[in-house]
């Protein structure tokens, strides 16, 4: 007869990607950040983390998937000093975690991939070492972070100030359906802002997008497709120029409109319905115009725990 083995506890964690449907970026301050006033939605497509319990002292990271040989597998992976930030302020030298991640989410893309895995193992961190932390606790860890992984905890639509970390939840009604173009470069979101910053040495106002907020509330995908607009698009398009040729080919192939998602280079269009999507996709992935397309719908849910064995 076979022995049986303990399995140390884990902890399963998927996480979405984001889109910001408004980037209103501000003149840089003295601070060096921009103030912005964004709208992010978190759409279907996701990264998986797994979190089992290690000896202490033991923070180690390994990775599976999209452009993993870009990202860091050290003490400066995100992902890792999330959890090691839980441990620090939890004052326990017994605590130690493996982290694995399954990566869908591209690298550079824009769509804060980084911050998604650092949300994944905050909560994942938090259930695997029982941890006494609320959702709203958790996000201030997380803004500690960066500016974009309080959203991925929290998921759905929302409006976000500050420096993209101070949220206030979006009623949006219904699904909106879009493909995600992409691109077989990245760009560096330092190097995007500084191209702005010389383009626009004013910055951009920042008043609410009430109408796209609206449109939002009535689930008026074409309504909505009015009122996109990233301030960063520009610069993204300025380094990338090849970005203008996925953004028209997709409008000449029927997409309601196309934003280059936060930094880029990941294209995102918005489409009238699925069927629409679908028909886009197909004619996209037939062009050479982006490395793959994806069809994804939003808004989903934020990070959530799919299994914990302990």
């Amino acid at each position: 007869m076979s022995e049986l083995v303990d399995l140390p506890p884990t902890v399963r964690v998927r996480v979405p990607a984001k889109l910001n449907l408004a980037l209103c970026v501000g003149p840089l301050a003295d601070d060096g950040y921009h103030p912005l006033t964004t709208v992010f939605q978190a759409v279907s497509l996701h990264d998986e983390l797994t979190a089992q319990e290690a000896e202490p002292g033991d923070f180690s990271v390994a990775m599976s998937g999209e452009g993993i040989d870009h990202v860091a597998m050290d003490d400066s992976n995100l992902a890792v000093r999330a959890a090691r930030l839980l441990a620090e302020n939890y004052g326990d030298d017994r605590l130690g975690v493996r982290l694995s991640i399954k990566k869908s989410i591209p690298v550079a893309g824009g769509m804060a991939g980084g911050s998604a895995d650092a949300a994944a193992a905050l909560l994942a961190c938090s259930v695997l070492w029982d941890l006494d932390i609320d959702p709203e606790e958790l996000r201030e860890y997380g803004a500690e972070l960066g500016s974009d992984v309080p959203f991925a905890l929290l998921g759905g639509t929302a409006i976000g100030t500050g420096r993209g970390d101070k949220l206030v939840p979006v009623l949006s009604r219904g699904s909106h359906h879009w493909v995600l173009a992409f691109a077989d470069f990245g760009l560096s979101t330092p190097a995007v802002y500084r191209r702005f910053d010389e383009l626009q040495p004013e910055g951009c106002d920042l008043e609410m997008p009430t109408e796209l907020i609206n449109a939002l509330s009535t689930g008026d995908s074409e309504e909505l497709a009015r009122h996109l607009r990233n301030d960063l698009a520009a610069a993204a398009i300025d380094l990338q120029p090849h970005l203008r040729t996925t953004i028209d080919a997709g409008l000449e192939c029927g997409a309601l409109a196309a934003i280059v998602s936060g930094s880029g280079p990941t294209v995102a269009f918005l489409c009238r319905n699925e069927e629409a999507a679908v028909a886009l996709s197909v004619t996209l992935g037939a062009q050479d115009v982006a490395r793959a397309v994806r069809r994804v719908v939003g808004p989903v849910a934020g990070a959530r725990l799919i299994t914990s064995c302990a």
